[in-house]
């Protein structure tokens, strides 16, 4: 019976978190319907007065740009900066893992892991300087380049790696394999958590960002959604019922992905952080 009793408290327990985490994003969705009078009247109301889509018709066009615009640049920003981010991070760590005593490798892994600790805005600065002068600045492929910049993946990849017994990868070379085939065909197969958390976390990360998007563009052309909740503020203020609607936009495929992918991102994160 008291152990009926704990479980029931738990749920009880985790329910309630999970409601009060979940609730500022109900709230977002629901003053997205409602006018900006009635968001400031009523602030906590739950359900809209009634379902007013004005704010939705609102930002189909932004800042000159269709919506349609900023969400395609998104997912293809998005898209590119993940796949070329966790494809580099991950063969790096693995040249660092397997020469680690090669000039320069020591500096730079730990150059790496200082940057955990930095987001991009204090890296905008440098990063907008080195994309100038490689003539890349408002590029697309200046854009993919920083937002490729992904610290987090490159520790999963460093400490998974590290957990690989060296004895494995030395039995396939004995056999004839080289280092690319010993990569492809021994460490990749098993790597395959890692890589699947990296990607889905690499996603979700450069998803969000806006603020080197907005520094490193010459343009609207290539903004993506988070920028895009930019152009809703004027000097008159800001339009509360079309940023939750845009906001509500933003965050929709994160939310889902996650909720999709929770379990594997977990399990990706334990095996990153096993070291041997």
């Amino acid at each position: 019976m008291r152990k009926l009793l704990a479980q029931i408290g738990l749920y009880a327990l985790a329910s309630a978190v999970a409601v009060f985490f979940a609730y500022p994003f109900w709230w977002m969705f629901v003053a997205s319907f409602r006018t900006q009078e009635q968001i400031l009247s009523a602030p906590l109301r739950l359900l809209p007065e009634r379902f007013d889509l004005a704010a939705w018709r609102s930002i189909r066009r932004l800042g000159g740009e269709d919506l349609s615009t900023y969400a395609i640049n998104s997912f293809v920003l998005t898209t590119a900066a993940t796949l070329l981010g966790v494809a580099v991070m991950g063969i790096g760590a693995y040249a660092l893992y397997r020469r680690p005593s090669l000039p320069g490798f020591r500096p730079v892994r730990y150059g790496f892991m200082l940057t955990i600790m930095y987001p991009h805005m204090l890296l905008v600065i440098p990063l907008y300087f080195v994309t100038y002068r490689l003539g890349l600045l408002g590029t697309w492929a200046g854009l993919v380049l920083v937002l490729a910049l992904v610290p987090l993946v490159f520790f999963l990849f460093d400490q998974f790696f590290r957990a690989i017994p060296r004895e494995m990868l030395e039995a396939a070379q004995m056999d004839g394999a080289s280092e690319a085939q010993t990569f492809l065909r021994v460490v990749l197969p098993i790597a395959r958590p890692v890589v699947t958390t990296s990607v889905l976390i690499a996603f979700l990360l450069t998803w969000k960002q806006w603020f080197p998007i907005l520094v490193l563009s010459a343009g609207p052309d290539t903004y993506t959604l988070p920028v895009a909740l930019l152009a809703l503020n004027s000097e008159w203020g800001i339009n509360v019922q079309a940023t939750m609607a845009l906001s509500t936009l933003t965050t929709l495929p994160v939310i889902v992905l996650f909720v999709l992918t929770q379990r594997k991102v977990m399990s990706g994160f334990l095996a990153g952080a096993t070291k041997g």
